[in-house]
Formats: structure tokens, C-alpha cells, sequence
């Protein structure tokens, strides 16, 4: 049966709450992701996320980001992030070749889901400049990170074209729907990946003396913006015309609308601008041919319509007006002994020739539980989320979970699965029961 939503009160934790819950974070070998003690950590920093979300949504007082701060783990959120990275390429890849068919795909899930989780409450306190300063060295790890994504972002749009993945559509077995869910999701994260670093150039006197280099000449970040400009991931052409990410869904846009900047289209000129009209990249970054040939390509989409809704851009639009008409000077070089990013190495290093082992041990272990353990862990989710919250988090109307329209109701028993009718409910049940039940059950 469904039940019409409401609520009140949209706080998940207290200021003293975030300082004990950031107090207790630590870093997991990837062997020992999943376990139960892995498995309490991500009900944690869920809460936090969801808490840091309602701060930034509603303009309080961003307490999560003082607690991650004074307890020193803003670095070792990177840490765990890049962990669960190479646990999904890794360790993912080989269970989801196998037969593998466990009784709930709830924990499984969660370690799927946990790069997400970290990723947007990364996104969500380096907003803040003191939190680009306590990430620390680890902010050279962060920036590879969002490079890996942003470049499978453009090589999935290569090769799928103007198709958008809809793992609730896919058919056949639990690992292919978790396969399918996973492609969303990386689409997903190249977009909060896409303001982090916007925000790592907003604080390039604040990060690491060699970040600026290694966004410029290692990684070329002002070519990979380009590419960004010029076929971007988050718009499609298709039958029913141009449609375009926007607030986490697809939306179909005509006319006027199409000229409308959207938010993530933002996030990608305004990291062009602050590594191109930076003084320390002016200097750093090497014109030669092929990069200053790449670049001048943003002429031809900065119009007027563009310059009126980020007047900033004019600036960078007379900067490469001059390029065009000049040799710039050969980049400075420098006796600076640049620091590379050292966490994904070290894990790869320390578990090479090791990775069916350990999908072998956790699937055994902590990928296959009981009844009893599903009860667990159904209790562990039905605390964790505070459906209040939630609902304030919501960017608009939610969707059915069986047919994707608008849906008004939610499941009375567990109140997390939202319907447009009795209907949809009913056929959907045959999937959501597994979940449904055990939290039911608990809360009760």
C-alpha cells in the first residue's frame, strides 16, 4: 500500500554527532571492504553526505565540513575514495564475471554506491577553500581522479553515441542490472567530478606547488575542456530532439532553451577561465601547435548569448583573440621536483596478482549474507536514511520506480520506493520485496 509523503524536521545528525561520527572514520585495506565494520563506516559518512547536502540546500552553517576538518579526514576521504575506484575496476570486474548469485544484492550495492557517496560529500565541503587546504597532498590523487572520469565520460559518449543508459530498462540476470547501474553512476560522477575540479582552480594558490603543472602539461586539462565543449556528455540529440542533464535527469529542451547554460555547462568554462587566465598557468602551461590550435577552438562557441549569461568569459575571449594573432613565450622552466599522486600505485602495488583471491574471500564472506544478516543490515539502512531528510534533498518531483513518471505515493512499509499508482506498485513488488520486507520487519 502507499502512502503520501511529508515530514518536518530535515536534520540527520547534531554538530557534537558530526565531530564524533568524523572522530571514528578510518581507512580500510581493500581487502576489507564490505565487512561489517566497512559496512557501519558507510552508514556514517552517508549521514554525514546527506547532513552536508542539507547544509549547503538550506544555507546553514556548514558543520560537517568543520568536523572532517578539525579530525584531519578530509585526505582520508580521498583515500577511500581511490580505494573503492580500484575495488569496483578491480575487484567488481572479476565477481561480475562469475555465476555469482547471492541472496540480496543489498551489500554488494553498497560498496558499488560508496564511491558515489564520497565523491558528492567531496564535492560538497571543497566548495570551501579550507577544505582544498586540509585534502592536502592528496589533492594531486583527487585531480587524477576526476581525470579518469571526465575522459570515460567522453569516451562512453564516443561510443554510445546519443544513447542514455536506464539500468531500471536493462534485462537478465542481478550482475547485469548491478553492471548497468554502475555505467549510470560513472555518468553521474563525471559530473560531480566536474566541480571538484572547477574548484581545485578556483584554489590553485591553496593546493600543492605541483598541481598547476600537472593540470597543464601532464594531464592537459585545457584540451580535455575542449573536448567537454565541443560534444558534451551531458546533452544528446535524439528523435525527440536536444535533451540535457540537468538537476540529475534528463530533460528534453527547444528553442530559446537550448542556449541556456545549465549548471554542469558552467562548471566547464569557468575552469577554462581560471586555468587560462590564471598568471602562474599563463606562464606554466606549453602553447604549442597542437595545444593552442585545441584551445582557439573555443571561440567559435563564446557568442553573445554565452557572454550574457557569464559576462567573466569576455576576458577570456579577448585573451584568445590576442592568442590567435601571437607566439606566446615558451613555458618557464623550472628546477621544482614535481610530486605525483601515490594512492592508487600503493593499492595496486600491495594487491597485485591478488584480486580473484579477494573477490573469492569477500564473496564468501561478506557479499553472501544470512537471513539474519540481511535483517541486520534492512535495520542498519531504515536508520541510516531519514526519509524526511531525503525528501528535502529532492531536486523535483520523484519518479515511479517501475514506469519513471511522476509519482506522488511511496511504499508504506519501507516509505524509500515512490509510485504513480497502485499498478506500478504491484508489478514492482516482485523486485522490491527482498529489500522491503527485512526493513519492515526490523522497524516494526
Amino acid at each position: 500500500m502507499a502512502s503520501d509523503a511529508g515530514g518536518e524536521d530535515s536534520t540527520i545528525i547534531l554538530p557534537i554527532e558530526a565531530e564524533a561520527l568524523a572522530e571514528g572514520l578510518k581507512l580500510f585495506a581493500i581487502k576489507e571492504v564490505g565487512c561489517a565494520r566497512w559496512q557501519k563506516q558507510h552508514q556514517y559518512l552517508e549521514k554525514l553526505n546527506m547532513q552536508a547536502l542539507l547544509n549547503a540546500t538550506e544555507e546553514k552553517h556548514d558543520y560537517i565540513q568543520e568536523a572532517l576538518i578539525n579530525t584531519s579526514k578530509v585526505s582520508l576521504l580521498v583515500q577511500d575514495l581511490i580505494t573503492t575506484e580500484v575495488w569496483k575496476s578491480q575487484i567488481f570486474d572479476v565477481i561480475a564475471k562469475t555465476d555469482f548469485s547471492p541472496s540480496t544484492t543489498i551489500p554488494l550495492y553498497l560498496v558499488v554506491y560508496h564511491e558515489a557517496t564520497i565523491c558528492t560529500l567531496l564535492e560538497t565541503i571543497l566548495f570551501h577553500r579550507e577544505s582544498m587546504e586540509a585534502a592536502e597532498d592528496t589533492v594531486l590523487d583527487l585531480l587524477d581522479f576526476c581525470y579518469r572520469k571526465l575522459t570515460r565520460a567522453i569516451s562512453d559518449k564516443k561510443e554510445r553515441g546519443n544513447e542514455i543508459v536506464e539500468p531500471e530498462k536493462e534485462k537478465g540476470d542481478t550482475m547485469q542490472e548491478m553492471k548497468a547501474q554502475c555505467e549510470k553512476m560513472e555518468f553521474e560522477l563525471a559530473v560531480k567530478c566536474l566541480s571538484i575540479l572547477r574548484y581545485i582552480s578556483d584554489y590553485l594558490d591553496s593546493v600543492p606547488l605541483s598541481t598547476p603543472g600537472r593540470m597543464l602539461n601532464t594531464l592537459n586539462i585545457p584540451c580535455l575542456l575542449v573536448q567537454l565543449v565541443q560534444d558534451p556528455p551531458w546533452t544528446r540529440h535524439g528523435e525527440n530532439g536536444i535533451m540535457k542533464f540537468i538537476d540529475t535527469k534528463w530533460v528534453n529542451v527547444s528553442g530559446a532553451d537550448t542556449m541556456q547554460l545549465t549548471k554542469v555547462e558552467g562548471q566547464v568554462w569557468l575552469t577554462a577561465y581560471n586555468l587560462l587566465m590564471h598568471p602562474q598557468c599563463a606562464m606554466k602551461y606549453e602553447f604549442n601547435t597542437y595545444n593552442k590550435t585545441q584551445v582557439l577552438k573555443l571561440r567559435g562557441f563564446m557568442n553573445d548569448v554565452l557572454l550574457d549569461q557569464l559576462p567573466i568569459l569576455a576576458h577570456m575571449r579577448q585573451f584568445l583573440e590576442q592568442l590567435s594573432l601571437t607566439e606566446p613565450p615558451p613555458p618557464k622552466s623550472e628546477l621544482v621536483l614535481e610530486q605525483l599522486p601515490e594512492i592508487m600505485d600503493r593499492i595496486s602495488n600491495e594487491n597485485r596478482g591478488k584480486w580473484k583471491a579477494i573477490a573469492k574471500f569477500q564473496m564468501k564472506n561478506y557479499f553472501n549474507p544470512s537471513q539474519d544478516e540481511i535483517r541486520e543490515q534492512a535495520k542498519a539502512l531504515a536508520e541510516t536514511y531519514n526519509i524526511e531528510a531525503m525528501n528535502a534533498l529532492l531536486p523535483d518531483v520523484p519518479k515511479c520506480s517501475n514506469c519513471g513518471a511522476e509519482a506522488t505515493k511511496r511504499c508504506a512499509r519501507c516509505r524509500t520506493e515512490w509510485y504513480c499508482k497502485r499498478e506500478c506498485q504491484v508489478i514492482h513488488w516482485k523486485k522490491h520485496k527482498t529489500y522491503c520486507v527485512p526493513v519492515q520487519q526490523e522497524v516494526k
